[in-house]
C-alpha cells in the first residue's frame, strides 16, 4: 500500500495558485510521479504539490516541488510562501530556512497575518545556466519566435523562464502559444512561458504558462524571473509590483543580488488521501 494512504494534506493557494502540502517530517517517501498524477487525476486538484521533509543540515526543513504531471521543479515562490505561513502558525517562527532542489530559500513573516516574503535567492541570466541548447549573445532579447510572439528575456530563478514582451497579455491566445513555447528545442529542460506587459517604471502585469502545470493564476518565480528581466533591460526600476490573474505580488531585486518576493498565503481545507486513489500506482 502506498505510504500516503489515509495521510493528511493542507491544501493551501498563495493568489489562486494551488498548492497541495504533505507533510512527510517523519521520513515517509516523496509520492512518485505515478502518485501524483493519480492524486490529481482523483479530483484533488492543484498546480504543485509540495512536501515538507526532514532537513539535512542547518535549515528547518526541506520541500520537493512536484507539478501535476508528476515532474519535479526547482522552485516556487507561491508554494514556498504556503509551506512557509504553514510552519510559522505551527511553530511560531517568524524566519525559516527551508532547503530545495534550487537552494536554501529564506522566508520571513510579512506585516499583515497572511504576508511572507521570500529571499528566491540570486537570478542567472548566462546561457548554461538557463539552461539553453546552445550559445547566445544577449539573454535579454534572445532570438526565438513562436508565432507573434518574439525575442524573449530568459532567466533562472530556480527553474528556467522565458518572457516574452507584449503591449498586451490577453491579445495572444497563451493557451496554445505556451506549450509550443515551453517545449521549443531552445530550452532542454523545457521552460515556464510569460507573457509581460510593462504597464508603469512600477508596474507589471504578468499571464503564465507554467512547465509541467499550464495556465496558472499565479506564478511566485515567474514574478521574479519578470522583474529581473525588465530592470535589466531598463523597462522598469529594481522594485516593482507584478499583478497575476490571482492578484498582486511585490518584486524587490536588492543591489546584492537577491530576490525578495512579498504576497498572500491560505488555508483553504484539509483532509486525508483516500487510499483508493493509488490503487494500481507504484509506491
Amino acid at each position: 500500500m502506498s505510504a500516503l494512504a489515509n495521510r493528511p494534506f493542507v491544501k493551501m493557494n498563495g493568489l489562486g495558485n494551488e498548492i497541495l502540502v504533505v507533510d512527510l517530517r517523519d521520513g515517509a517517501p516523496a509520492p512518485t510521479p505515478d502518485e501524483t498524477r493519480a492524486i490529481y487525476a482523483s479530483g484533488l486538484t492543484f498546480d504543485q504539490l509540495m512536501t515538507l521533509e526532514p532537513p539535512t543540515g542547518d535549515e528547518d526543513f526541506r520541500t520537493r516541488i512536484l507539478n501535476l504531471d508528476g515532474s519535479e521543479s526547482g522552485a516556487c515562490g507561491n508554494g514556498t510562501r504556503c509551506i512557509a505561513l504553514l510552519v510559522m502558525q505551527e511553530t511560531g517562527k517568524r524566519r525559516l530556512e527551508i532547503g530545495s532542489a534550487g537552494g536554501t530559500l529564506i522566508a520571513t513573516a510579512g506585516s499583515a497575518p497572511d504576508l511572507v516574503t521570500v529571499d528566491m535567492g540570486v537570478p542567472r541570466f548566462d546561457w548554461q545556466s538557463i539552461p539553453l541548447a546552445h550559445e547566445v549573445e544577449d539573454t535579454r532579447a534572445v532570438p526565438l519566435e513562436i508565432g507573434p510572439l518574439h525575442n524573449p528575456s530568459v532567466a533562472n530563478v530556480g527553474n528556467p523562464h522565458a518572457i516574452f514582451w507584449v503591449d498586451d497579455v490577453e491579445e495572444h491566445d497563451l493557451l496554445t502559444l505556451g506549450p509550443v513555447a515551453e517545449f521549443d528545442a531552445l530550452f532542454p529542460e523545457r521552460a515556464n512561458i510569460s507573457l509581460a506587459h510593462v504597464t508603469a517604471p512600477d508596474a507589471i502585469t504578468l499571464k503564465v504558462w507554467e512547465r509541467g502545470a499550464g495556465l496558472t493564476r499565479a506564478c511566485g518565480t515567474a514574478a521574479c524571473a519578470t522583474a529581473v528581466s525588465a530592470a535589466r533591460t531598463g523597462r522598469t526600476g529594481r522594485s516593482v509590483t507584478v499583478t497575476l490573474p490571482g492578484g498582486p505580488l511585490h518584486v524587490l531585486w536588492r543591489e546584492d543580488g537577491h530576490i525578495l518576493m512579498t504576497g498572500p498565503a491560505e488555508t483553504e481545507f484539509t483532509g486525508t488521501f483516500d487510499p483508493a486513489i493509488f490503487a494500481g500506482t507504484a509506491a
